[in-house]
Order: C-alpha cells, then structure tokens, then sequence
C-alpha cells in the first residue's frame, strides 16, 4: 500500500470512528443517532483527505475560508452532486455575495450588518444558501465572534420578522480549556425557547458530551482527517476557532 492509499485508509478509519462513537453518545442520551449531523471540517487539509472521506460516504463538510472553498468545493460538486457545505469560519459582509453563492449552510450569522447583507445577497439567482444559523457567544469571551446571549431574541426579531432570513438555529463555540456541557444544554435551551431546531456545537475533544447535552450538529476536524499543516490566515479573512 503506497502512502497515498494509507492515508486514505486512515480517513476512512478515523471517519467510521467517529460514526461509530456519535452512535454511541446518542444511544446513551436516548437520542435517534441519525438525527445528529456530522460536519466533516475540512479546513486546511488536503485534497486527497477530503476524497476519502467522500469516498467513504461523507457529504457534510465545512470549510471556514471563502477562499479556500472556492477553490476546491466546485469542482468536488460536479462529482458528489449531493453533498453539503457548511461554513463554519466568521464571515465579512463583503464576502456575503461569495458565500451564498457556494454554501448550503452558513453558521455564523452574527451580527446586523451582516444579517442585512445576507438579505440582499440570498434574493440573487445563484444563491445556494438555504439555512442559517446564528453564532452565540455564550461565555462572551472578548476575542470570539457571536452574539451576548441577552441579545439573541431582538437579533432573531431583526433577522426572522423584519429581513426573512431563513434562521433555522444557533451554533456556539465553548470555551477551549471548560467543560461543554453546561454550554451545550444552554444553547440547546435557547433553541428552544425561539423555536430553532438545529443545535451546532461540539468538535473533536467534546462532540460526544455536546450530543449528550442536546447538539443536532457536530463539527468535527482533526478526528476525522488527522492534524492539519500550519498555514497563514489568508489576508482579510479573519475566522475563529470553529473546527476540530
């Protein structure tokens, strides 16, 4: 086996694995393991990773570059007509037009500006955006992107009554070093007191704790496609840590 085929065995591995284990954590919670979404955050990987696990059956990733999307997702979806793209990473209004443009799911509605820019954006024809989901910040941590969580409901008023965005519900990165679960049952409590069905959160080192606690959606990287290399932030871009 060449090196290029035992990398993708690996994917192919580690992917079954991590099935296996939000199989598991649904099970114990009493939950229908199917009702559970598995995000397979490509970021920065290879191209050749990425193939396996679409391969291996795969069709939810996220990505959290525009850029970096754009220049591989369109040519996987003349191949894998069906899968989804979720982006992940924080969004600049001025890439709004880019973004709808390329990806099934946002995640990271976070602000007005933004909310009103993906308005104008999702009236264009070739808009593919078809859900929303917006970012909480649930421990207010000063450097994270995503809405105080006492500004959620006149945040969802702006988005849902007055620009018709289609808000389907909330994603949130807990802080790194804390335990998820009191975040992951908060933010599944906010869900749902404003009707949202759809709970991101949970990556590699938790998604089976956040399963536990009501996630819908997990988000995961490194367990599934192995350490991604070091590479610059791309210029004006800006993100925050919402893979692994």
């Amino acid at each position: 086996m060449d090196e290029e085929q035992g990398e993708a065995a690996a994917v192919r591995a580690r992917l079954e694995e991590v099935r296996r284990r939000i199989a598991a954590a649904a099970g114990a919670a009493g939950r229908d393991a199917c009702a559970i979404t598995l995000v397979a955050v490509s970021k920065g990987q290879p191209l050749e990773r990425i193939e396996a696990a679409l391969a291996a059956g795969q069709r939810v990733f996220g990505e959290n570059y525009v850029q970096e999307a754009q220049s591989r997702w369109p040519e996987l979806r003349t191949r894998f007509p069906d899968l989804e793209l979720h982006l992940v990473g924080a969004l600049q209004t001025n890439k709004a037009r880019a973004a709808v443009a390329l990806f099934d799911v946002i995640q990271t509605l976070d602000r007005p500006s933004l909310a009103r820019a993906l308005a104008k954006e999702l009236g264009r024809p070739e808009a593919r955006t078809r859900r929303l989901l917006v970012e909480v910040n649930l421990a207010e941590e000063p450097q994270k992107a995503g809405l105080p969580p006492g500004e959620l409901a006149p945040f969802l008023g702006l988005c849902r009554d007055e620009l018709k965005l289609p808000v389907t519900g909330l994603m949130a990165i807990p802080p790194a070093e804390e335990d998820v679960a009191p975040y992951a049952a908060l933010l599944a409590k906010l869900a749902g007191r404003h009707g949202l069905g759809e709970v991101s959160v949970g990556m590699s080192a938790d998604f089976e704790t956040a399963i536990g606690f009501g996630a819908t959606i997990v988000r995961v990287g490194t367990a599934i496609f192995g350490e991604r290399a070091a590479r610059p932030r791309p210029a004006a871009q800006g993100s925050t840590a919402t893979s692994s």
